[in-house]
């Protein structure tokens, strides 16, 4: 079932964006060769709980960390650990934020150094290919016009989209209906209806777009260890067109 949220209910989930937008700003500064992928998860903590937040991931499912990071070729659910940054990875930061009842979702890969040519279009191209979907983000157009045209940015520049992993409804929970999918025919789905809150989360990769997960249960990688990205927002529909929530211009 798809939960619609009233304006207030937006308004608090723009308070939850806007500080998971400041972490995010907070861990690319800090996001160099030499810091582990643990002292960046628990910078993000700190900072969240301190604003009188909760991680929303810490937990969820069981999951023990406050982020998702996961480098080069980890797509998604990576563990942050004693993993030294060095020059030339990508990283991908994936976090949440739980104020007032309410979640944000957000991802965003960054170089660590100085990165290949091919690497950096990567990053660029599937932080892009968010913001082809969301031109099809208005109410009463079809929730895979939204996939569609990501999927189709994406494959352009030679690129694949992941199929296992998608975005979806985030609300009261982390995960809400409806799925969104990064790829697929145009003009399916739910029609898109003022209310509708959705975290879209295009997963791209260099390669060919299979996955695997691996004997922890949770990281996320590369069937032939291609280079991966993330890119994601918590996205409110409004009768004007949609709004990022965390955002921050």
């Amino acid at each position: 079932m798809i939960i619609l949220k009233n304006d207030n209910e937006i308004d608090l989930m723009r308070k939850a964006g806007r500080l998971l937008g400041e972490v995010l700003l907070l861990l690319e500064e800090n996001i160099k060769p030499g810091i582990t992928t643990a002292e960046l998860d628990k910078i993000a903590e700190e900072f969240i709980t301190k604003h009188g937040a909760k991680p929303s991931f810490k937990g969820l499912y069981g999951f023990p960390s406050s982020l998702c990071i996961s480098v080069n070729e980890v797509v998604v659910h990576g563990f942050p650990g004693k993993y030294r940054l060095k020059e030339g990875d990508i990283i991908s930061v994936d976090g949440g934020v739980f104020l007032n009842g309410y979640h944000s979702d957000a991802a965003r890969t960054f170089a660590v150094g100085e990165i290949s040519d091919q690497a950096k279009k990567l990053i660029d191209v599937t932080k892009e290919s968010f913001f082809k979907g969301i031109e099809k983000a208005h109410v009463g157009n079809r929730l895979t016009d939204i996939s569609y045209d990501i999927q189709q940015y994406v494959e352009s520049n030679g690129f694949s989209v992941v199929r296992d992993y998608v975005g979806h409804g985030i609300g009261k929970d982390v995960h809400e209906d409806p799925e969104v999918p990064n790829f697929g025919r145009p003009g399916r789905g739910p029609k898109l209806t003022e209310g509708m809150v959705l975290a879209i989360e295009p997963m791209v990769n260099i390669g060919d777009y299979h996955v695997k997960t691996l004997s922890d249960d949770w990281t996320v990688v590369t069937v032939d260890g291609s280079l991966s990205a993330h890119y994601e927002n918590t996205v409110a529909i409004l009768p004007n067109g949609p709004e990022i929530l965390t955002l921050i211009k």
